[in-house]
């Protein structure tokens, strides 16, 4: 591993945009597919008709909010520790012409690290003080739900920098993990309950994003060699990180299928993911049996989107009582 205080020279043909704009893009607002866990959490609450009363609601939007913030820092973070250790140079430099380089601020010149740092911090700040104000404001406040909130913000802030978790190895699990914990712990603050069947949608929600995870992977398999860090794709041969990503693919739909046999979930619920699935076995047939890794990172965004809407109607299927 690098020792991480390698700075590349910007470049400055890209244009230039406004600071607000670049500071957009560095906390990646237009990737808005963790925040869909909402869509998710909302309708596991809503039926019965008037079982959401107003205050959780006025929490959740709270917690929501919260996660916006915690995630922009992680993901800036995230930018700083690409750019120092040269490993976003090399993906979104002149040879990667697949990648935009305006969506690497740092890397294109359009904000310095100072101000990614200052930027990380502050959004850091605010995602804590929210989080914190969601537990105060929920009618429950069972103790795994605020260590996993804890829990989530610490290790978040940890994903690519401080410790950098995602440099020793924990990076699929940390990705599959975060999106399981944005279900799981509003659901825990609106009810204080848990269940079998809403731990198998949060699995499969946090899924989701690792899913298009190790395609990226895939393809910056030799910037992340370079700095060490150490992806499945960057350990294993092209073939073994095939293997990987297919018995991943494969699990998804094995998860839900397993849950519906074992009376975890509804017996229509394996039935109801199966546009999910077929989906996924696209996304991996284009990725490598065409070999277009990029087209089926982008596929696996929409795969994620699908399983959001299916997960919705599960939910709300089972709040109107059709569980057998």
């Amino acid at each position: 591993m690098t020792s991480g205080t390698h700075v590349a020279r910007p470049d400055t043909a890209v244009r230039p945009e406004s600071k607000v704009r670049s500071y957009a893009r560095l906390g990646k607002l237009d990737v808005y597919d963790y925040y869909l866990s909402f869509l998710v959490v909302l309708s596991a609450l809503v039926l019965p008709v008037g079982a959401l009363g107003a205050g959780t609601a006025v929490m959740l939007l709270v917690y929501l909010l919260g996660a916006v913030f915690t995630i922009v820092a992680m993901v800036a973070f995230d930018d700083l520790t690409g750019y120092r250790d040269g490993s976003d140079i090399r993906n979104y430099g002149p040879d990667a012409p697949t990648r935009k380089k305006l969506r690497k601020p740092l890397v294109a010149g359009t904000l310095t690290p100072r101000e990614a740092l200052w930027f990380g911090w502050t959004t850091a700040a605010v995602g804590g003080v929210l989080w914190v104000a969601a537990v105060a404001l929920a009618p429950h406040r069972p103790m795994w739900t605020i260590i996993t909130i804890a829990a989530t913000f610490v290790i978040s802030l940890q994903y690519s920098y401080g410790v950098k978790l995602s440099y020793h190895g924990f990076q699929e699990v940390f990705l599959v993990a975060l999106g399981a914990s944005l279900v799981v712990s509003p659901l825990g603050l609106a009810t204080g309950a848990f269940s079998g069947f809403l731990l198998v949608q949060s699995v499969l929600f946090g899924l989701g994003p690792l899913m298009f995870g190790v395609y990226s992977n895939t393809n910056d398999v030799e910037g992340d060699r370079s700095v060490g860090r150490p992806t499945v794709a960057s350990l294993v041969s092209p073939r073994g990180n095939a293997v990987f990503i297919g018995a991943l693919s494969a699990a998804e739909y094995l998860i839900a299928l397993v849950a519906s046999a074992t009376g975890i979930a509804p017996w229509w619920f394996a039935v109801l993911m199966l546009p999910a699935a077929a989906l996924r076995a696209r996304q991996f047939q284009l990725g490598f049996g065409k070999g277009d890794i990029m087209r089926a990172r982008k596929l696996g965004f929409a795969v994620h989107r699908v399983t959001v809407v299916l997960l919705v109607v599960a939910n709300l299927l089972a709040g109107l009582g059709i569980a057998v």
